[in-house]
């Protein structure tokens, strides 16, 4: 395990609009299941800021404790030091593409 992905958990999407209408430009949302997401935007941790790779050297897990659901970050591999925490984000695919600019070795070349 190498961090768990903390915010606040929310059960609705609209909050990416809401943001944007605040004007801020990024924000952390991470979908737990078809209902529930965790918004780290305001209130996470580092989590949040490890970047998307084609070729992670991580991967995120969904686990449930105490019947809670929660976003758990574990190693794929030895991390050495100074040696950057990325996963896959996993986006569904959809006909807008995110470029991806993570250049691994087999990038797919965007995020969904």
């Amino acid at each position: 395990m190498v961090i768990e992905y903390v915010g606040q958990v929310i059960r609705q999407v609209r909050r990416e609009q809401r943001y944007k209408e605040e004007g801020i430009g990024s924000s952390y949302l991470f979908r737990v299941d078809q209902d529930t997401i965790i918004d780290a935007t305001k209130c996470g941790n580092l989590a949040r800021f490890i970047n998307h790779s084609c070729n992670p050297n991580c991967y995120a897990k969904i686990i449930t404790v105490e019947s809670q659901k929660k976003i758990v970050i574990y190693s794929r591999q030895p991390i050495s030091i100074n040696e950057e925490i990325t996963y896959d984000y996993k986006f569904p695919i959809e006909e807008t593409k995110i470029p991806c600019l993570c250049e691994a070795n087999g990038c797919r070349g965007s995020l969904n």
